[in-house]
């Protein structure tokens, strides 16, 4: 079946998101999902963090977003805010809520850390929206999910750990890997979207 935007609006809307139990020392965070037409393709937005020192997902590739504050009175509301501090892009004005997907467990390495990440995912209804990065944010870039789905974007990425090296599968977008926990988070949309989807390995 073709990956439209209407195919997706429909899957979340029919989707009862999965959540994980919360703890007392667990921390929540939130992410957008923003996603717009493109020709024959529906894209999603990335965000190429910037490098900081501590941060476990220092230029990384992420959807825009990050953690719940005290004033959030919802998990949309820290995405949405999140992604206006970030990219300058406001949601409430430039697009339309589609729904939430299923929250994902991060388990950084190295660090012991109880971090639920929801997604929240958004259409892009001002395509003339511009993006004002700070200075969390190196790059803001545009992936194929038609070829992330398909598999024709899957790629192996490399990391180094104490001089060891350690390779991962991931989607190339725009001279990038998006990997890790983003990468989860689209297997996830994608089962969803397809019950008999497989995720793609590239080894």
């Amino acid at each position: 079946m073709p990956l439209t935007l209407e195919r997706i609006a429909q899957a979340i809307a029919d989707h009862e998101p999965a959540h994980y139990e919360l703890h007392a020392n667990t921390k929540q965070a939130a992410v957008a999902v923003i996603l717009k037409q493109c020709d024959d393709h529906t894209e999603a937005l990335f965000i190429l963090r910037a490098s900081h020192e501590g941060d476990p997902w220092s230029g990384h590739m992420a959807f825009p977003g990050g953690h719940r504050d005290p004033g959030d009175k919802q998990l949309r509301q820290t995405a949405e805010r999140e992604t206006l501090e970030e990219i300058g892009l406001d949601l409430g004005r430039d697009g339309r809520f589609l729904g939430e997907i299923d929250a994902v467990h991060a388990n950084p390495r190295g660090r012991n850390l109880d971090l639920v990440v929801t997604p929240f995912v958004y259409l892009l209804e001002n395509v003339e929206a511009k993006f004002t990065p700070n200075d969390e944010v190196a790059d803001v870039l545009w992936g194929s999910l038609n070829d992330m789905y398909s598999g024709d974007s899957i790629t192996v990425g490399e990391f180094k750990i104490r001089g060891e090296r350690h390779r991962y599968s991931g989607y190339a977008v725009g001279g990038q890997v998006v990997w890790g926990l983003t990468y989860r988070m689209l297997d996830h949309f994608f089962g969803m979207l397809d019950p008999d989807w497989e995720p793609h390995d590239a080894f």
